[in-house]
């Protein structure tokens, strides 16, 4: 028997029994991992709170011949409290919690995944800024991650610069921006403004503890929002809702 020290955030839980969980557990070193907490539960239990959901903590575990780990000792980096007591900010970092167990894959590098995980979460917690649009920059640098990189300098179909494009359109089956003429065959493009491409281009573009450092009015956090719903569904080929 094996033992891994880890850092992690949990990103879902179940109940094994009355004092019991298992944890799905998001590593850098390992991806998604499965653990289990033997005693977790209990009022008084040394590993309540570094065992709660979203909690981001310094893991020592067993690692036996299953396909799980076991929880030796673990202490709490950052529990969010923030989150867990706005329930607005708890359903945001709810349906991000799922996304990424959805999309993460055990022993995988996980490296970015956590990192904007972890920085999602903390602006989240500790700041007031819009909640859609911190959804909606996760969501982007997320497909970036993942491999979905629209083209954002020419259209994806004649090359034209985004210079050269008097009105801009996103197209979701293409992955990039079009132009008008370009648009004329592709029924789906999305038509968008010039703050929504430069949202696009920073947020795929800039470092990454830098990505949510800066605001869009309303209008534009809205469209942003309805193309990275469509985006996404379309790459990840499912839909989420928060609050559902």
């Amino acid at each position: 028997m094996g033992i891994l020290r880890t850092k992690g955030i949990v990103i879902k839980i179940a109940n094994s029994s009355e004092n019991d969980k298992i944890l799905t557990v998001l590593t850098a070193e390992r991806g998604k991992i499965k653990v289990f907490c033997k005693g977790a539960k209990k009022a008084k239990s040394t590993l309540l709170a570094s065992t709660e959901f979203l909690s981001y903590s310094d893991m020592i575990l067993f690692e036996g011949n299953s396909d799980m780990y076991s929880l030796n000792s673990a202490e709490s980096i950052n529990v969010f409290y923030n989150i867990r007591t706005d329930i607005d900010k708890l359903m945001y970092a709810s349906t991000i919690a799922q996304i990424m167990n959805d999309v993460c894959q055990e022993e995988e590098l996980s490296f970015n995944r956590m990192q904007l995980l972890l920085n999602t979460l903390y602006v989240i917690s500790e700041t007031d800024k819009d909640l859609k649009l911190v959804y909606s920059i996760f969501r982007i640098r997320l497909l970036g991650i993942l491999g979905f990189v629209p083209r954002l300098d020419k259209c994806v179909s004649c090359d034209k610069s985004y210079k050269e494009i008097k009105e801009l359109y996103f197209s979701l089956k293409d992955n990039g921006i079009k132009c008008e003429t370009c648009k004329k065959l592709d029924k789906g493009a999305l038509n968008i403004s010039a703050v929504t491409y430069t949202s696009l281009v920073y947020i795929l573009s800039s470092d990454a503890k830098k990505i949510f450092s800066f605001d869009i009015p309303e209008e534009a956090i809205n469209e942003l929002n309805l193309l990275v719903d469509l985006y996404m569904t379309e790459k990840v080929e499912k839909e989420y809702k928060v609050g559902l």
